[in-house]
C-alpha cells in the first residue's frame, strides 16, 4: 500500500517530459490555436491497411500490442459488425495523427443511455488502450440494448508514438506522460485549475499544483471536450496504475453534490472485479496533499453534470525482487502479463454497461 501510494505520488507529477508553470508565476507555453484543422476524408478500415506494426517486437513489451495492431484488430471488428460499429476520426492531435472514436451500438433501437469510455491521455499508460480495444470487441456482435457505447482507445496518439519509439530504441529510463507540446492532457480541462491551500505552497508538494498554460489549450483535450458536450450519462476515463476508481472532485476538497450517486455506482463497479477489487475514492481525498488540477472528470462532471470516473488500472508492474523493474518505466504502467488486467478493467465497465442497461429497461436501482 505505502509503494503503491509512493509511486502514484511520483507518477502524478509527471516527471520528465512535463512543462509545469511554476504556481503563482503564471503559465508559459505555446498559445492555444483558434480553429482545430478537420479529419482526412478517409475511412478507417482503408486508413488502418496502411498501419505497420514494427518487426521487432521488444522483450520488455512481450505481450503487448504496438498500436498499429491495435488498429488492425479494431478494423477487423468493425468490417464484421458494420451494423453495430461505427468509426469515426473526432480530430487531430499536435502532430496531425488522427484521433478515433467507435461508435457500439444495435441500431435498430433507440438510444436511452449514452456511455463514454476513453484512454491513454498518458503517454505511458498502454493498459488503457488495451481495455478499451477490449470492450470494443466484446460488445460488437451484441450491443446492450438502448445504449451507445462511445470508446476512444488512445487520445495521446503523438505520446504514444513517442514510447513506441523508446521501446524500439531500448530506452527503458526515458519517461513519457505529456502531448508532442510536452503538456500533460489531464491538467488542460477548464474545471478546478486553482488551489491556493497550504500543499499548493510548499517546497515539495507544490510541484503536484500545476496546470497547462490555459484551459483546454491543446487539440486532443478540445476533441474530448466536444465528445463529452454530446450528453452521456457517465463517463470513465482509463489511466495506470494504482488499483483505483476514483470520482471528482479532483481539484478540491469538498465533495460534490451528489457524491451518494457516484459512490454507489463506484461500489457496483467494483463489486464482481476478479481477485482483490479495486479501492474507490473521491480524488482529492486519496492523498490529503494532493489535488488533481484541470483534470478530465472534474470537467466532465462540472460542466456537462455527467458522472465521471477516472480509473487506474493495475497496482503497477514494479517487483520488489525485481530491481529492472524499477527502473524501467514502461513497466511501471504496464505490468508483464496484462491478461488479467484487461479482464479487471473490463470487469469494471461490464459492471457500469449492467447498471446502465438495467435503468433502459426500468430495472435500475
Amino acid at each position: 500500500m505505502v509503494l503503491t501510494l509512493l509511486l502514484t505520488a511520483i507518477s502524478l507529477a509527471g516527471e520528465l517530459d512535463v512543462d509545469r508553470p511554476v504556481p503563482g508565476k503564471g503559465a508559459s507555453g505555446p498559445p492555444p490555436p483558434t480553429v482545430d484543422r478537420p479529419c482526412p476524408d478517409q475511412d478507417f478500415p482503408t486508413w488502418a491497411a496502411t498501419r505497420r506494426a514494427p518487426s521487432e517486437h521488444p522483450e520488455r513489451a512481450e505481450g503487448w500490442d504496438f498500436e498499429a495492431t491495435l488498429w488492425h484488430r479494431l478494423a477487423r471488428v468493425a468490417q464484421e459488425n458494420p451494423s453495430t460499429v461505427l468509426p469515426q476520426c473526432i480530430g487531430l492531435t499536435v502532430e496531425k495523427r488522427r484521433i478515433w472514436a467507435f461508435s457500439v451500438q444495435d441500431r435498430t433501437l433507440p438510444v436511452q443511455q449514452r456511455l463514454l469510455v476513453f484512454a491513454q491521455l498518458h503517454a505511458l499508460e498502454w493498459i488503457g488502450a488495451e481495455v478499451a480495444v477490449a470492450f470494443i470487441e466484446q460488445y460488437a456482435t451484441a450491443p446492450p440494448p438502448g445504449m451507445e457505447l462511445v470508446v476512444v482507445p488512445v487520445v495521446n496518439r503523438d505520446g504514444r508514438w513517442r514510447t513506441e519509439e523508446d521501446l524500439l530504441a531500448h530506452r527503458p529510463r526515458t519517461y513519457r506522460r505529456a502531448n508532442a507540446n510536452r503538456v500533460d492532457l489531464n491538467r488542460d480541462f477548464s474545471v478546478n485549475r486553482e488551489n491556493d491551500n497550504l500543499w499548493a505552497r510548499l517546497p515539495f508538494t507544490r510541484r503536484y499544483y500545476y496546470t497547462s498554460p490555459a484551459a483546454l489549450s491543446q487539440p486532443e483535450s478540445r476533441v474530448v471536450d466536444r465528445l463529452a458536450a454530446t450528453g452521456f450519462d457517465a463517463a470513465v476515463s482509463l489511466h495506470a496504475f494504482g488499483g483505483y476508481v476514483y470520482f471528482p472532485w479532483a481539484g478540491r476538497y469538498d465533495a460534490p453534490d451528489d457524491q451518494g450517486r457516484h459512490r454507489a455506482l463506484a461500489e457496483s463497479m467494483v463489486a464482481d472485479m476478479p481477485g482483490r477489487p479495486y479501492r474507490i475514492n473521491q480524488l482529492a481525498r486519496n492523498m490529503s496533499w494532493f489535488r488533481g488540477l484541470g483534470m478530465e472528470i472534474d470537467h466532465i462532471y462540472g460542466t456537462y453534470g455527467t458522472p465521471s470516473f477516472l480509473v487506474e488500472l493495475t497496482r503497477s508492474g514494479i517487483r520488489l525482487l525485481e530491481p529492472a523493474t524499477w527502473r524501467d518505466y514502461f513497466r511501471w504502467y504496464n505490468p508483464r502479463d496484462k491478461t488479467p488486467h484487461v479482464a479487471a478493467g473490463l470487469s469494471i465497465l461490464d459492471t457500469l454497461v449492467r447498471e446502465m442497461s438495467a435503468k433502459t429497461q426500468g430495472l435500475g436501482r
